[in-house]
Order: structure tokens, then C-alpha cells, then sequence
């Protein structure tokens, strides 16, 4: 599967778009190489503190619910990190596909498994595959809209992945039973 290709699981509402992510959650980017640098030295210090958190909340026996979204919140970000912190050394850069290759025109180049000359970047540069891609409601906003008026829109425009899941659903279930989970 190439970068930018669609593979069409449940119509146009669910579909499989391969794409690598420079930044953050939901493709959201932070300042170049040392933005990359610092954000993943900041991953790995919230990764120890939210694991030395879910033992503690383990070994004070909180509510199975919160221990759960914690351990989301963590397991996601540990599968980040990990994206992160070795993709880039393990394979060898994609190319984004265009018409001119689909059409045959310009040789695709596909990312190689362990390349002879190693990977595209360093430890903690590497990108995260991102690929679920929702678009559950596309439309026009109606032209008497503010801004927007008459520009097209994508309901739920990000592609993401599984860790992303992960914390997003941790995350959810926090907000969701907060009252519940943090009585004190």
C-alpha cells in the first residue's frame, strides 16, 4: 500500500488511507527537528509518569474503569513512542503516490523493510502510520454560513491510528464518568 492510497473497508465512511504523520495525534505537527525532538523526549516523560501513576492507582485499588482508560491512555502512548522512535530507522522513506504514478507513468517507491543503507532519520525522528480514516459526513456548509459559507466539509477530516484510539478512548471514558471515577 502506498502513502495517500485509499482502500474503501465500509463505502466512503470507513477507509484505510496510509499515511505518515510528522507530529502528533490527528496529524497535528509541532516545529521541525527539534520540535520532533522535544516532542518526543516529552512523550517518553509522560509515558513514565503515566505509568508510575497506573501503579499507583493500581496498588490503591481505584475503580477498574479508571485504571482501564489510564491504561488506554498509556498503552497508546507507548505505541507512539515506539512508531516514533524506530520507524524511521527501520525503514526507508515512502513516496507520496500522485496520478502520474497511478497511471504508471513515474515509478511508485514503496518503503523498504531494513534498507542496506538504513532508514530515513534518526532515533525519535522517525514518523508515526497513521490510517483509519472516518469521513462520516461530507457536505456544504450553506452559504448564508459565517466564513465558511458555501466551502466544502469533511466530518471527521483526521486519519489516525490504533494508539491514537487508544488514548482518545481513555481520555473519553475519563470525561465521561469523571463523577463517578474521581470522587475525591
Amino acid at each position: 500500500m502506498m502513502i495517500g492510497e485509499d482502500i474503501h473497508v465500509a463505502g466512503n465512511w470507513f477507509i484505510i488511507h496510509f499515511t505518515e504523520n510528522n507530529g502528533m495525534a490527528f496529524g497535528w505537527e509541532f516545529g521541525g527537528s527539534f520540535g520532533k525532538l522535544f516532542l518526543s523526549s516529552f512523550r517518553i516523560i509522560a509515558v513514565a509518569g503515566i505509568g508510575w501513576y497506573l501503579v499507583h492507582i493500581i496498588k490503591n485499588q481505584e475503580p477498574v474503569l479508571f485504571i482501564v482508560s489510564i491504561a488506554l491512555i498509556f498503552a497508546g502512548a507507548i505505541g507512539n513512542i515506539i512508531d516514533s522512535a524506530f520507524y524511521g530507522l527501520i525503514f526507508s522513506s515512502s513516496d507520496i503516490i500522485s496520478q502520474a504514478q497511478v497511471n504508471g507513468d513515474i515509478p511508485m517507491h514503496c518503503a523498504t523493510l531494513f534498507p542496506s543503507g538504513g532508514g530515513y532519520s534518526t532515533f525519535l525522528h522517525g514518523k508515526v502510520v497513521d490510517m483509519l480514516y472516518f469521513p462520516l459526513i461530507e457536505g456544504h456548509f450553506p452559504s448564508w454560513f459565517p466564513i465558511w459559507g458555501s466551502e466544502e466539509f469533511t466530518f471527521f477530516r483526521p486519519v489516525f491510528n490504533i494508539a491514537d484510539s487508544s488514548i482518545s478512548v481513555g481520555v473519553a471514558l475519563i470525561l465521561l464518568f469523571q463523577r463517578k471515577l474521581l470522587k475525591n
